[in-house]
Parts: C-alpha cells; sequence; structure tokens
C-alpha cells in the first residue's frame, strides 16, 4: 500500500509540474502577441535548409 501512496504522490507532482509548465509557456506566448511586433498572421521563417533539393 506504501508503494501505491508512493505513485499517487508522485502523479500528483508530475500533473502540477506539467500544469505550471503549460501555463508558462501559454504567458510566454500571450506576451510575444501583446508586443505588436508581428504581422496578424503571425512570422513566417525563411529556413531554406528545412527540405533537400530537388533531383
Amino acid at each position: 500500500m506504501f508503494a501505491y501512496e508512493l505513485h499517487r504522490i508522485q502523479h500528483a507532482d508530475l500533473v502540477r509540474e506539467a500544469a505550471a509548465q503549460r501555463l508558462a509557456h501559454e504567458a510566454a506566448r500571450a506576451a510575444r502577441r501583446s508586443t505588436g511586433d508581428q504581422e496578424p498572421e503571425g512570422r513566417v521563417s525563411a529556413d531554406r535548409h528545412r527540405f533537400a533539393p530537388a533531383a
């Protein structure tokens, strides 16, 4: 029974940690949006190294 209780405590800690990280990411995303530096559609990256050249 002790091992089960430890498992439940660890699970609850992981759930709380994940929720805190999710909230931090959402806050950072909202802060980036509120700066007004970007277009309403978002920024497009010009990453030309993502795909291999055509043969």
